[in-house]
């Protein structure tokens, strides 16, 4: 039986690669942003980085994390990188940048991987364009970089990576594990050793993440998926598959990995926003591959990539359609994303152009306008929106800046010139402007408006004030306080805190209470009022500090 025609047709001029320091550009563009200048932010975030300092200070043991002396079921394994980063740049580092820093070389770990494993998968021979009649067809090797290119640029217009892809908590350190499963896995047959040693890293660092029932599906996934391959090396894969699996099932023990979070309580109608939100571009992009390339999806390029993304959707809806699990499908949606681009229409990569045009544009102009109110006052209303969003805040100038804000607004004006003005025959030309808007839009954000969304996000202005209450010494007790405030008492205010339900009972001198309402309520019981304070956008949250 011949095997069903495949769908790509690649010219010479098509398969050109995205020149290197461009591509650096947008890495650079999309990961150093937010990683210096900002507190950590409360949520995950806080919470992560809360028992990661109280680790590398002795508040915590190292086999088990904690916060306000409560234990955690956090992941050791990324818990143990972020101490170890905060104890070795004691005390020149700031610890929350010296615990971002190996969060961030993690998701370069994801962007190379992705990239990687893309050009290994684009050069199997069912992967390959059809050859032309008269010769002019791409180069192997210069096609499989062009679509590593591709995929490089669909994870980075991703919006799921870039709502969760900035922060220290463990699902980044999953999310390199599984894109370095995916380029072991594609690497069977060009290096054989290295992507034997790759799966017994990969899928024992997930498991050590936080993730090993993850883990073990896909392990099994790609046993089944690598025994129905007609080349030899992907079948070899196997045994090794069986070794890391059981590698995984082990490190997850001493770790404290095997934790069950289901919650299969499943609404369909946000399951479905998330998805839409969270997946795009990339999903439109690998809806057309599954269907263009649907004689094919048992081939490796396709079968590898589809088993990550469909164990990550799974997750997904189990545990009630939370969005951390489906982080981990990105490097595989990525990958299939790349694979629509030799088959995608004209009227199609127009459509994403002209759509990336004025929606980013349209964002940067916003992020502008609003930059410049709150700066000068004018326009007046919307100065006055931004002083009721974030109250309190008082807007600064900075120079630096202010020069990378406008240097990343005339790259992307440059861009959108490039790719209206010429109608190039690559064929990563349709991610360009996705890519570089979401990079763009990133880094003002986080220039422009970083201090305002740090004074919002962060603790750091409620602990102030909170603090100038405190008396010297004095340790805190926070039987109901959430992680974040508990890890925000701790680094901000540099006080010793007592989380657990009977806190309020023990030796704290200071009681710290939130309650939600139109109005606080009265001091409890033996218990004398100190302050009442509320965070810059709540409204109808109250934190109290009373003393006994």
């Amino acid at each position: 039986m011949t095997s069903p025609t495949r769908p790509a047709l690649v010219s010479r001029d098509a398969a050109q690669r995205l020149p290197r320091l461009a591509l650096l550009l947008f890495c650079a563009a999309y990961v150093l942003p937010g990683l210096f200048g900002r507190d950590p932010w409360r949520g995950a975030d806080l919470s992560a980085f809360g028992q990661m300092l109280a680790m590398a200070q002795g508040r915590a043991s190292w086999l088990a994390p904690a916060l306000g002396g409560v234990p955690t079921d956090g992941a050791l394994l990324p818990h143990w990188i972020g101490a170890a980063s905060i104890a070795l740049g004691a005390p020149w580092l700031d610890p929350a940048l010296a615990a971002r820093i190996p969060f961030a070389l993690l998701l370069v770990l994801t962007l190379l991987a992705v990239w990687r494993a893309c050009f290994n998968l684009s050069l199997s021979e069912p992967a390959q364009p059809l050859p032309f009649a008269f010769g002019g067809e791409a180069n192997a090797v210069d096609y499989a970089r062009a679509m590593a290119d591709g995929a490089l640029l669909a994870l980075i217009a991703t919006l799921g990576l870039l709502w969760l892809g900035h922060q220290t908590t463990p699902e980044i350190a999953q999310l390199a594990a599984v894109a370095s499963f995916q380029w072991a896995l594609s690497a069977g047959v060009r290096r054989p050793r290295s992507a034997r040693a790759g799966l017994l890293i990969a899928l024992p660092a997930l498991a050590a993440s936080g993730a090993p029932t993850m883990a073990m599906v896909l392990a099994l996934g790609a046993v089944v998926l690598s025994l129905r391959q007609r080349e030899p090396a992907w079948r070899s894969l196997a045994p090794w598959l069986v070794g890391s699996a059981a590698l995984a099932a082990l490190a997850a023990w001493p770790v404290h990995g095997w934790a069950w979070r289901l919650a299969p309580r499943l609404d369909l109608q946000s399951l479905a926003r998330l998805w839409l939100w969270f997946l795009w571009p990339a999903s439109a992009l690998a809806a057309w591959t599954l269907w263009r390339w649907r004689r094919h999806l048992m081939h490796w390029h396709l079968a590898l990539p589809l088993l990550s993304f469909a164990v990550a959707l799974a997750a997904s809806v189990v545990m009630d359609g939370a969005d951390r699990p489906l982080l981990l499908g990105l490097p595989g949606i990525a990958v299939l994303a790349a694979f629509a681009l030799p088959t995608l229409r004209r009227r199609a990569a127009a459509a994403i152009d002209w759509f990336s045009v004025f929606f980013f544009s349209l964002a940067a102009f916003v992020i502008w306008f609003y930059y410049v109110a709150a700066q000068t006052g004018t326009p007046a209303p919307a100065a006055n929106s931004v002083a009721r969003l974030v109250r309190g805040f008082e807007a600064r100038w900075s120079p630096i800046e202010l020069l990378f804000a406008a240097a990343g607004t005339l790259a992307w004006l440059w861009l959108v010139r490039w790719r209206t003005s010429h109608h190039r025959a690559v064929i990563w030309k349709s991610l360009v402007l996705p890519a570089g808007g979401v990079a763009l839009c990133w880094l003002l954000a986080m220039t422009l408006w970083l201090p305002a969304i740090d004074h919002a996000r962060s603790y750091r202005p409620l602990i102030e004030r909170i603090s100038r209450n405190l008396p010297a010494d004095a340790c805190i007790a926070a039987p109901d306080g959430s992680p974040s405030l508990v890890a925000a008492l701790e680094y901000h205010a540099h006080r010793r805190v007592d989380a657990s339900p009977q806190a309020a009972n023990g030796r704290c001198e200071v009681l710290v209470l939130v309650r939600r309402g139109t109005a606080p309520p009265p001091a409890p019981v033996g218990w004398q009022t100190l302050a009442t304070e509320q965070r810059p956008t709540e409204r109808n949250e109250f934190t109290l500090v009373y003393r006994r």
